[in-house]
């Protein structure tokens, strides 16, 4: 009797923001995010009843009133991708045990594999996801790149062949000059996107692009990169606005071409770049759509700086690691956070919202407030064991530019002014550091890089400061056994 009643007290179909709001505030269906960390959807819990994180890695020292994390670790394979540790995840009784408690419910990952697809049925999950096949090929930029011309967005000129020599490199790519890139299918920009000039940069990476059935041989231009997150749903792509990309900095990371993170503000780039920018999100959210998508993605923009064009660059079927700004911004904060139109796709309820009123009042200047995150690696060669990390939380930094532990936080919204910053620590003390793992994630107001795209002076105090914090001793080599992942590299948030 009292499930028939609540069912009748549901509406048939919600209808607009509010409502959607109103929902979720009620919302009794068991919701988790299951990945490393928790910092994608960093917030999410405010906003909705019944949500969890379930991580690996514990960034709050059981502060956090929404994460669990189990606290026995359980003899595994050493993790080569953030799936790995996804179904580790599944696997482990405590969290078997944590989701039988709450009941069933969705399900939510950064990624994810067929083998999560299956472990999370057995535990009565369903993913808030189209499948992992789906993603995974639309995941490939050969893929991407097709997929864009059917939804009439530019690319740089290029051509997508197999390549098994230099010559036939430089055969294919004669209308494209003599400075290339070459893309392989899968795997982030900071590994598996090469620069070639001559037959010695061939060489370097010939076997890597040899063994793949298809490349993306591309001109090299000079560009300015560029990130827009969007949603596909049932009313349409609803599309947040152009926030910049720090990449390759190497204060932050030993990847050339790496991403290292976003800043968003109102005036990013020029009106006309913006609004191409959101016209060709909306066009590629509606392919995708043709395609059988539907939900959270990102795209990265290039933009010419010697002619102003505006192209596509890559594709992320998914939450990312730009999705903590996106969501947290005023033009989120006023409506609702672009992720919960990514799980009101999965619920069970209808609802319809006018998509370009939204996307119309998220891109006026008014509703865009100023945000800068930075992803902190190590960057030097070498193998150390941290001592000492400092806690996540707030920190304020002085004139100096000391920094000093304010307050626990869990949430960047805390930063008040530009002399603060939300840290949210991933390695901690025991933890072994070596090139390119993550120590942290650095958000404040305010920007982070100068006009000219380089980092401001005050970024550079902040990961000095946040440095400082982190004590280390070295190590010959990593122990045979260790239990530290690389979470963060480009692309893999």
């Amino acid at each position: 009797m009292g499930k028939d009643k609540k069912k009748k007290d549901r509406p048939k179909k919600l209808k607009g923001i509010h409502d959607i709001r109103r929902f979720f505030y009620r919302n009794d269906t068991p919701i988790y995010f299951i990945s490393a960390t928790n910092f994608n959807l960093l917030g999410a819990d405010e906003w909705i009843r019944s949500f969890k994180f379930i991580c690996y890695i514990e960034c709050f020292d059981g502060q956090h009133p929404n994460v669990f994390a189990p606290k026995e670790e359980l003899p595994h394979e050493e993790f080569e991708s953030i799936e790995d540790i996804v179904n580790y995840l599944l696997e482990h009784r405590e969290t078997v045990e944590f989701i039988r408690d709450r009941g069933k419910g969705k399900a939510l990952f950064l990624m994810f594999d067929e083998k999560t697809e299956a472990l999370a049925k057995e535990l009565g999950l369903d993913l808030a996801f189209p499948p992992a096949k789906l993603r995974n090929y639309l995941d490939n930029k050969v893929v991407t790149n097709r997929i864009a011309i059917k939804a009439d967005v530019p690319t740089v000129p290029n051509v997508l062949t197999k390549v098994d020599s230099y010559k036939t490199l430089r055969s294919v790519s004669s209308h494209l000059g003599e400075e290339l890139v070459v893309q392989t299918p899968y795997g982030d920009s900071g590994h598996t996107t090469f620069f070639i000039n001559t037959e010695e940069d061939w060489k370097k990476y010939a076997d890597q692009i040899i063994k793949e059935d298809e490349v993306k041989v591309m001109k090299r231009i000079n560009n300015r990169g560029a990130a827009m997150e969007a949603c596909v749903t049932r009313n349409g792509t609803i599309v947040a606005p152009l926030m910049t990309e720090l990449v390759g900095f190497k204060e932050l990371t030993p990847y050339k071409g790496g991403w290292c993170g976003n800043e968003i503000y109102a005036d990013c780039f020029t009106p006309s770049i913006r609004r191409k920018a959101r016209k060709y999100a909306e066009q590629f959210g509606d392919q995708l759509r043709k395609e059988g998508y539907k939900g959270y993605f990102e795209v990265d923009f290039l933009i010419d700086t010697d002619t102003n064009e505006l192209y596509l660059g890559e594709l992320n079927p998914r939450i990312t690691g730009a999705s903590s700004i996106t969501n947290h911004a005023v033009f989120a904060l006023a409506d609702c956070p672009l992720f919960m139109f990514h799980i009101m796709e999965y619920m069970d309820m209808d609802y319809e919202v006018s998509v370009n009123a939204l996307n119309k009042r998220w891109h006026l200047p008014e509703n865009i407030d100023s945000w800068g995150q930075m992803v902190i690696k190590h960057t030097e060669d070498n193998i150390r064991q941290l001592t000492a990390a400092p806690k996540s939380g707030i920190y304020k930094m002085d004139e100096n530019g000391a920094i000093t532990f304010d307050r626990m936080d869990t949430h960047r919204r805390a930063v008040e002014s530009e002399s603060e910053a939300f840290f949210l620590r991933i390695l901690k003390a025991g933890d072994y550091i070596y090139e390119g793992a993550d120590m942290g994630i650095l958000v404040t107001r305010g920007r982070m890089m100068t006009d000219d795209f380089e980092l401001n002076e005050r970024s550079k105090k902040w990961i000095d400061a946040i440095r400082n914090e982190f004590v280390s001793e070295e190590m010959s080599s990593l122990p045979a056994k260790h239990e530290t992942a690389e979470i963060g590299g480009f692309k893999m948030m």
